[in-house]
């Protein structure tokens, strides 16, 4: 079983980035702050990333489930991500400095720490607050380095049973990303790989060094707190939503073991999926 643990769903892109707006303007591109960005495969000319299109990617590469998590650069999906979510789609609602408003159906709290007007994680209670009490899990992504781990260790301390997946692998590309790392070690933290194909794109697949920090993570706080996320659709920019994945799939540097807890197995249990299928292999026409 494959489980996505970091998935982006939009109907509309109005998001902010630098305090400059953030905006399709087709063919898959978006106007990124006043630079154009090719946010979005070509073929999504219409700027609608649709979870239709998603699942039709996830039953292609045959991966079973996927969390959507948010970003404030593509702007409040909340209303969108209420009629996406089934058996095989979790979802998180966006926290966006102000009172969280209409929570039911969310599956978790989304904090974008590093985009944060005010970074300081102490004066941003609530989410977790709300998310401790409603049996709901926070994904976070955090500033780079360990800029904010201090304010992340006595939040988890603060609400020891949380479930908490750090998201972007720590930001693996970043001086004292093992800091993030390190956090894991508290019983309910996670650690997502959601766009660490983009932090080593410049090494591209097979990612090399890519496995190199995964194993590295795995000898400070076990692979059982590891999880795949892909990052989807603006990794798939660059390559296919199997090659996210296939990558590690094809190592030889992690264990069968080990490779199903990182791909699927650990975020079945974080997240909470239960009965959901593993989608048949269709041959494809160059096979």
């Amino acid at each position: 079983m494959i489980i996505d643990a970091h998935a982006h769903l939009w109907k509309k892109q109005n998001g902010i980035v630098n305090g400059k707006p953030v905006f399709d303007v087709g063919r898959g591109r978006s106007d990124f702050g006043g630079e154009i960005k090719q946010m979005m495969p070509p073929y999504m000319t219409d700027g609608f990333n649709s979870a239709e299109r998603f699942l039709a990617n996830m039953d292609y590469a045959c991966v079973s489930g996927a969390v959507i998590t948010q970003e404030y650069i593509d702007g409040n999906q909340d209303e969108y991500l209420l009629t996406c979510k089934s058996d095989r789609i979790k979802i998180c609602a966006l926290y966006e400095e102000k009172p969280l408003g209409y929570l039911s159906g969310f599956d978790g709290i989304k904090i974008c720490a590093g985009r944060l007007a005010d970074k300081n994680l102490l004066n941003h209670l609530e989410p977790f607050k709300v998310a401790n009490k409603n049996g709901m899990f926070i994904s976070i992504d955090l500033a780079d380095g360990d800029e904010q781990t201090e304010m992340m260790q006595k939040i988890i301390e603060m609400f020891p049973d949380l479930r908490i997946a750090i998201g972007h692998f720590g930001m693996v590309t970043r001086e004292g990303w093992l800091e993030q790392i390190k956090l894991a070690k508290n019983e309910n933290v996670f650690i997502e790989s959601g766009g660490i194909t983009w932090l080593f794109n410049d090494e591209f697949y097979p990612f090399p060094s890519a496995v190199d920090a995964i194993n590295e993570a795995a000898s400070l706080v076990g692979f059982e707190k590891l999880m795949w996320g892909s990052d989807y659709p603006r990794t798939m920019t660059a390559i296919t939503y199997k090659m996210s994945y296939d990558f590690i799939v094809k190592s030889k540097g992690i264990s069968e073991e080990n490779k199903k807890l990182f791909l699927g197995e650990n975020a079945r249990k974080f997240y909470g999926f239960a009965d959901i299928p593993t989608p048949e292999k269709i041959k494809n026409m160059v096979e």
